[in-house]
C-alpha cells in the first residue's frame, strides 16, 4: 500500500472515490466535497485546510483502495459536534487545542461512512491504515486530536477498537413504515397531534400557497439566485455564520443537480419560501430554508410535511432534517442516536474526556427516553 495526504480532492480520482460510496451518499461524493473547495467555501483562510488521506494499492497510485476526507481545523465552527469546552479546558491548562484534524463533511450534520474502503479489500485492514495515517499526520503537524464526525455506528465501533473514544449525540429523523400516503402516516398519530398537523397544512393550502420541487435541468440561474437569497436571508435573520456562497449554489446546479433539490412555495405568482434538499438512493436530507415573511405554518410545510410526503411518494426510507430542533418531534420525526469518534493526543485529557463522555451518554439516553415518551405516535389512552 501507498498512503498519501492530498491538499485537494482534485488530486484524487472522482470515479474511484465514488465507487467506494454505499447508498450514493450525496455529501461524501467527490463532486460535493470538491465543490466546497473550488468555490472557496473550504480554504486554509476559513479554517478548513484540506488534508485528505488516500490509500493506494501500490506506489503507481493508479488504484485507490481507501480514503477519507480530512481537514486541519483552526476552530470548531461548521462541525455540529460541539467540543468548545474541550478547547477551553486545554487552554486553561496551557495547552493548544487548535489546530486539530477533522474527518468530516464541512457544514453538514448528516450521518454517513467517513472512512471509504474498496469492496475488493479487507475493510478492517484499510480502516486501520487510514486511522494510522491520521494519527501520524496529527503527530507530524502537532495536532491536538483527531475527530471522525457523524460517522456510522459501525465505523464508530471500528475506530473505538483502534483507540478512539465514542461520542453519542441525538437528532430527529423520520422513518418510512411502508406508508401508502401521508394520511396513512398521520393515522398512526394520536388524535391531538394528527389534528394539529392537518390544521397547519390546511392553513397553508387555504392561503393559496402551492409547492413545486425542482431538480436536474430545472435548477437554472433564476432558481439558484432565489434559493441563495432565501439561504442568505435566514443567515442574516438569525445572525448565523454564512458558510456557503452563491458560487457553491451555482456549482450545485452545474455539477450536482441530480442529487440536489429545491423546494419552492409560491403565492400569487411569487416564490415566497424555499428549502434546499439533497438525496441518496434511500434518504432525503433537508439542509437550509428561508422565507420572505413569517407566513403561518409555512416553515413546517416547507421543512417537514412536503419532505415527508415526497419520501412516501418516491419510496424513500428516511428523512433527516438536520441538527437539533425538538419541535420536529411533534411533526413525526423521532429521536435517533448519531455517532462520532475522537482521539486525544494528551493522555490526561483523553481520560478526562472519556469520563465526560460516559456521563454525557447517560444524559443523552435519558433525554431520548423523555422525547420518545412524548412521541406523537404514543397510543391514546
Amino acid at each position: 500500500m501507498d498512503i498519501v495526504v492530498h491538499d485537494s480532492l482534485a488530486d484524487i480520482s472522482a470515479s474511484q472515490w465514488n465507487a467506494m460510496l454505499p447508498s450514493n451518499n450525496p455529501f461524501m461524493r467527490h463532486e460535493f466535497l470538491l465543490g466546497l473547495e473550488v468555490t472557496k467555501c473550504v480554504t486554509l483562510e476559513s479554517g478548513w485546510e484540506s488534508a485528505h488521506i488516500a490509500v493506494y494499492q501500490d506506489q503507481t497510485r493508479d488504484v485507490l483502495i481507501g480514503a477519507m476526507p480530512c481537514y486541519i481545523k483552526s476552530h470548531s465552527y461548521g462541525e455540529y459536534i460541539f467540543d468548545w469546552s474541550w478547547a477551553d479546558a486545554h487552554q486553561r491548562h496551557g495547552l493548544e487545542y487548535y489546530p486539530k484534524l477533522s474527518n468530516a463533511v464541512p457544514f453538514t450534520p448528516a450521518t454517513g461512512e467517513r472512512l471509504l474502503v474498496s469492496g475488493s479489500h479487507d475493510r478492517s485492514e484499510i480502516e486501520a491504515a487510514l486511522f494510522s495515517a491520521a494519527i501520524a499526520l496529527s503527530e507530524q503537524r502537532k495536532l491536538s486530536s483527531f475527530h471522525s464526525l457523524f460517522t456510522t455506528q459501525q465505523q464508530a465501533n471500528d475506530l473505538n477498537t483502534l483507540g478512539c473514544l465514542t461520542r453519542h449525540s441525538s437528532q430527529f429523523h423520520w422513518k418510512n413504515k411502508n406508508y401508502q400516503n401521508f394520511d396513512a402516516f398521520l393515522a398512526l398519530m394520536s388524535s391531538k397531534k394528527r389534528k394539529n398537523i392537518k390544521r397547519e397544512r390546511r392553513r397553508v393550502r387555504e392561503t393559496g400557497i402551492q409547492y413545486r420541487w425542482l431538480s436536474g435541468d430545472e435548477l437554472n440561474q433564476d432558481a439558484v439566485d432565489t434559493m441563495y437569497r432565501f439561504y442568505s436571508r435566514t443567515i442574516r435573520h438569525y445572525g448565523a455564520q454564512s458558510y456557503l456562497n452563491q458560487a457553491f449554489f451555482e456549482y450545485l446546479a452545474q455539477h450536482f443537480s441530480d442529487q440536489t433539490l429545491f423546494l419552492f412555495a409560491e403565492y400569487n405568482d411569487q416564490i415566497i419560501a424555499g428549502g434546499l434538499y439533497f438525496k441518496s438512493n434511500d434518504t432525503l436530507y433537508g439542509r437550509y430554508w428561508g422565507a420572505l415573511d413569517n407566513f403561518h405554518s409555512v416553515h413546517f410545510e416547507t421543512c417537514y410535511y412536503q419532505a415527508i410526503e415526497w419520501c412516501i411518494n418516491n419510496g424513500y426510507q428516511r428523512f433527516e432534517a438536520g441538527a437539533q430542533g425538538e419541535h420536529k418531534l411533534a411533526r413525526g420525526l423521532e429521536a435517533n442516536t448519531t455517532y462520532s469518534a475522537h482521539w486525544i493526543a494528551h493522555q490526561g485529557f483523553r481520560q478526562a474526556i472519556d469520563d465526560f463522555l460516559v456521563s454525557e451518554q447517560e444524559h443523552m439516553l435519558n433525554y431520548q427516553s423523555h422525547m420518545n415518551n412524548h412521541s406523537p405516535f404514543k397510543a391514546e389512552l
